[in-house]
C-alpha cells in the first residue's frame, strides 16, 4: 500500500507523503482506489437489476469504498507514519449533491449493499451539477445558494456511452457518467448517472434562480427544481423523462449485447421504480420495444413482467400526478401509450379512483405503476399495512397479490464502521468480527448487557463522541456546547409532518420553565439540522422560529447553561455521520400514519441512541426489537389519527383555546422576546398556521410529548440504566441492516441470485 500511494504520489506531484499537502494526498488515494476497484470482480449474471431512481445521496465515497476495499486500516497507518491524519484528508472531498433526504439515502444503501451480496444490479439517475442547493442562514432565514461538487478530478467516470433523447420540439443528446459501486469485500456495480453536454452552469445567477425554460441548458443543473410556477413543474417532467428514457435504452442495449432477445426482457432484466419519478419508464420501455416491431399487447406484457414499484409516502400529495396538457407538451409520443393504459385500465375497473388519467385530466403516475407492474411494496411494516388498508385500498383489492413489505434498512459500513470507529472497534473486541457481515450478530451484545466494564465502556465511547461533535460545532459554527449534557437530536427534511415545530414548542416550555427555576437536574442541547424545500413557506418560517429561539435562549445567561438550542447549517451526509454517533436522544416524531419508515431512526439506534417517538414508520419495528423498556413512545396511534382525518374532526383552535399551556406555548412564538429577535411576517403566519389549521396535529400531541420527553430526561440521570438502555438497542439494531433488506428484495421481487 504504501509504495503504491507513493508512486501515485510521485508521478501525480514529485513528492513523498510527508510532503505532499492533504489535498495532493486525498487525489493520489482517489486515483489508486479507482485502480484498485477496476481489479474487482464486476458482479455479472443473466439476469439483472435496474435500481432507477431521481436521488441518490452517495455521501462521500473515499472513506467508504476503502472501508469495503478492506485497505482502510491499512491506508491509515501508512498515513500516520508520514505524519498525516486520514480522517483530515477525508475533509477535502465535496459531497456529492445527488439527493434530498432519505429516499436518496436509501438508494445509496441499497447500492452499497446490492454489491456487498454479490447481486448483479445498477442505479441510474442524473448528475445533477448543483445537486439540491446548498442551505445559509441569514437573518435567522434558511437561504439557498448552488452547491457546485463536480471537481476536474472526482469519482465520475466519462463513458462513451450517449444516446439521443427526443422531446416535442428539439433532441438532446446525453452523456453516461459511470461511479463505481464497491461491495463490502466483495463485487463492484455501478451507479449510472446520465447529463448533458450542453448544460450550462452559468445560467445561475442569483441564489439557485435561472431560466426554467431553457431546456438545453438547464436540464440537469439542480435536484428537484423550484416547482411553485408552470416552468418548475414542466422542468421536473423534461428531468424525469431525460432520465428514464436513457435508462430503458441502456438496458435495452446491455440486453442485446448480451444476446438476448427482447421478447426475454423481464426474464433477463427486473426495473426497481424507486418513488414515482422514474414512472415513465413503463410508457417508454413500451414504445421502444413496439418501436422494434413488437405488438402493443406483448409490449404491455413484457413490461408488466419487468418493472416493479416501490412507494415510499403515505401523503397523497407526493403521489405525483401530471396534467395531461404538460406531458402532451413535453411527451407528446408518450401520450397515445398512457392513454392506451388508461383505456384498457377503464375497461376493467369501472372505479374512478383506479384510473391512470382522471376526471381532471391528470396522470397518476403510482395508478401506472400499480397497474402495469408485477410488484408494489411499502417500506415499514405498518405503512405497507395503511397501504393496504386505506391509502391503496382499491389497488390492493384488484391486485392482493403484488402487496409486500420490504422494510428499509441502512448499510452498517457508513453508519457504524466509518462514523463510529470507536464503538465498531469495540463491538469486535467483544464479540467478535462475524457482525460485519451478518449484522444480526449483534445480539451477541446482550450477553453484555449486565457487564458493568462493557457498560462504562459504552458511556465512555458516547462521551467520547460528544466531545468531538462539541469541538466539530464550535469550528463550524462557532457555538460552544456542553457535552456533559443531553444531546437530544433531530435531523431529517424539515416537513411539518416530521413536527420540528413540536420540537420548537418543547424548548418555549423548557425556556420557560429555567425562567422560573425549575432547573433540570441534567443540562439540555437540543441540535436540530434540515433543509427546506425553497417554495415550502411554512417549513422555513419553522427554521426561522428554530433559530430565532437559539438567539434567544443561547444568549441568555440565566437560561443557556441548562439548556441550548444549535441548528446546523446545510445538514447533509458528512455533518450526520458527525451528529448521529453523539446522540443521546434520538427525535423520532412524525404524526402516526405519516412517515412511510425513517431511516435516521435506525443509523441512531445502531450507534447507541434511545428513541423518543411515535408508533409511526419502522419506529414500530424498533419498538418490538428493542422492548418498551428502552425506548420512550407518546402521541395518538396511527389508528387514531387516521379515524380524525377520517371524519374531520381534529380542531387545532380548540385545543389552543381549552388548554392553557398550550395556549401559553403556542402564544409564545409571537411575543415581545421573539418578535424583537424575527421576522413578524414568519412567525405570525406559523402562529395563525398552529391555531387554525395544524394539519399535522402538533398540538395534538404536544402535552404527552412533553411528559414522555421529560421522562427520558429524567431517567438519563440514572447512567448505568441508561447505558443498558444504549447497549440493547444497539444489539438489536441488525434487523435494520440493509444487507436484511436487499436479501428479502431479490428472494421475494428481483429472483437476481
Amino acid at each position: 500500500m504504501k509504495e503504491r500511494l507513493e508512486k501515485f504520489l510521485n508521478d501525480l506531484f514529485g513528492k513523498e507523503i510527508k510532503d505532499c499537502t492533504n489535498e495532493e494526498i486525498f487525489e493520489a488515494l482517489m486515483k489508486l482506489t479507482k485502480e484498485m476497484e477496476k481489479e474487482q470482480k464486476n458482479n455479472d449474471g443473466d439476469r439483472k437489476l435496474y435500481y432507477i431512481s431521481a436521488e441518490f445521496l452517495i455521501g462521500k465515497l473515499l472513506s467508504n469504498n476503502l472501508i469495503n476495499l478492506g485497505v482502510y486500516d491499512e491506508v491509515r497507518e501508512v498515513l500516520e507514519a508520514a505524519g498525516k491524519d486520514l480522517t483530515e484528508i477525508e475533509e477535502v472531498e465535496l459531497e456529492p449533491s445527488l439527493g434530498n433526504g432519505g429516499l436518496g439515502r436509501l438508494a445509496a444503501c441499497f447500492l452499497d449493499s446490492i454489491a456487498t451480496l454479490g447481486l448483479n444490479g445498477d442505479g441510474i439517475g442524473l448528475n445533477y451539477h448543483y445537486g439540491l442547493f446548498q442551505q445559509v442562514f441569514e437573518n435567522n432565514k434558511q437561504s439557498e445558494v448552488k452547491n457546485p461538487w463536480i471537481t476536474k478530478e472526482s469519482w465520475l467516470n466519462k463513458t462513451d456511452i450517449s444516446f439521443d433523447v427526443n422531446f416535442a420540439d428539439f433532441t438532446v443528446k446525453s452523456r453516461l457518467y459511470d461511479i463505481d459501486v464497491v461491495g463490502y469485500e466483495n463485487g463492484v456495480n455501478k451507479l449510472h448517472l446520465f447529463d448533458i453536454e450542453t448544460v450550462d452552469e452559468s445560467l445561475v445567477k442569483d441564489g439557485i434562480n435561472f431560466n426554467k425554460e431553457d431546456i438545453e441548458r438547464n436540464l440537469t443543473l439542480f435536484l428537484y427544481p423550484d416547482d411553485s410556477d408552470k416552468a418548475g413543474h414542466l422542468l421536473r417532467i423534461y428531468q424525469q423523462y431525460f432520465m428514464v428514457s436513457n435508462g430503458a435504452q441502456l438496458i435495452l442495449k446491455e440486453l442485446e449485447e448480451k444476446g438476448f432477445a427482447l421478447r426475454d426482457l423481464h426474464k433477463h432484466v427486473v426495473i426497481q421504480i424507486n418513488d414515482t419519478h422514474p414512472s415513465m419508464v413503463i410508457p417508454e420501455l413500451i414504445r421502444l420495444l413496439t418501436a422494434k416491431g413488437i405488438s402493443m399487447d406483448e409490449a404491455i406484457e413484457i413490461v408488466s413482467k419487468t418493472c416493479a414499484y416501490t412507494n415510499h409516502t403515505i401523503l397523497a400529495e407526493a403521489l405525483e400526478k401530471w396534467p395531461v396538457e404538460y406531458l402532451e407538451k413535453v411527451v407528446p409520443h408518450l401520450m397515445p401509450i398512457i392513454e392506451e393504459l388508461d383505456a384498457r385500465v377503464k375497461a376493467k375497473y369501472s372505479d374512478e379512483s383506479v384510473a391512470i388519467i382522471d376526471a381532471s385530466k391528470r396522470v397518476h403516475m403510482a395508478h401506472m405503476d400499480m397497474h402495469y407492474g408485477f410488484s408494489v411494496n411499502g417500506v415499514a411494516a405498518l405503512h405497507t399495512e395503511i397501504l393496504k388498508d386505506s391509502e391503496l385500498k382499491s389497488f390492493y383489492n384488484i391486485y392482493p397479490e403484488k402487496f409486500n413489505n420490504k422494510t428499509n434498512g441502512i448499510t452498517f459500513r457508513r453508519w457504524l464502521m466509518h462514523c463510529n470507529p470507536e464503538l465498531s472497534k469495540f463491538i469486535t473486541e467483544t464479540i467478535g468480527s462475524a457482525w460485519k457481515k451478518d449484522a444480526m450478530k449483534l445480539e451477541d451484545l446482550l450477553n453484555f448487557k449486565d457487564d458493568e466494564a462493557v457498560l462504562e465502556k459504552m458511556l465512555s465511547i458516547k462521551t467520547n463522541n460528544k466531545k468531538a461533535l462539541a469541538d466539530y460545532l464550535k469550528e463550524i459554527a462557532n457555538v460552544e456546547i456542553d457535552e456533559n449534557s443531553i444531546f437530544d437530536i433531530q435531523i431529517k427534511r424539515l416537513h411539518e409532518y416530521k413536527r420540528q415545530q413540536m420540537n420548537a414548542l418543547y424548548i418555549i416550555y423548557k425556556y420557560k420553565q429555567i425562567k422560573e427555576g425549575k432547573l433540570p437536574k441534567t443540562p439540555i442541547t437540543i441540535i436540530f439540522g434540515a433543509k427546506a424545500a425553497p417554495a415550502y413557506v411554512i417549513a422555513k418560517d419553522i427554521i426561522h422560529l428554530i433559530l430565532c429561539l437559539q438567539q434567544l435562549i443561547n444568549n441568555d445567561p440565566a437560561v443557556s447553561p441548562y439548556l441550548k438550542v444549535v441548528m446546523v447549517e446545510n445538514y447533509n451526509v458528512t455533518k450526520a455521520s458527525k451528529l448521529i454517533p453523539a446522540c443521546d436522544v434520538s427525535e423520532q416524531i412524525s404524526l402516526a400514519s405519516k412517515e412511510a419508515s425513517g431511516t435516521g431512526n435506525m443509523k441512531f439506534m445502531l450507534n447507541g441512541a434511545v428513541t423518543l417517538g411515535t408508533m409511526d414508520g419502522a419506529n414500530v419495528e424498533i419498538n418490538d426489537c428493542v422492548g418498551e423498556d428502552n425506548i420512550y413512545i407518546f402521541g395518538k396511534s396511527s389508528e387514531e389519527v387516521i379515524d380524525l382525518y377520517d371524519k374531520n374532526a381534529y380542531c387545532s383552535m380548540d385545543l389552543y383555546k381549552n388548554d392553557a399551556l398550550i395556549e401559553e406555548l403556542v402564544d409564545f412564538i409571537i411575543s415581545k422576546q421573539l418578535i424583537q429577535i424575527g421576522d413578524p411576517t414568519n412567525l405570525c403566519r406559523l402562529y395563525k398556521e398552529f391555531i387554525s389549521k395544524d394539519y399535522f396535529m402538533a398540538l395534538l400531541d404536544i402535552k404527552d410529548y412533553i411528559a414522555t420527553k421529560e421522562k427520558a430526561f429524567e431517567d438519563y440521570a440514572d447512567r448505568k440504566a441508561w447505558s443498558k438502555k444504549m447497549l440493547i438497542n444497539t444489539a438489536k439494531a441488525g434487523f435494520f441492516s440493509s444487507d436484511r433488506t436487499i436479501a428479502q428484495y431479490d428472494e421475494d421481487i428481483w429472483h437476481l441470485s
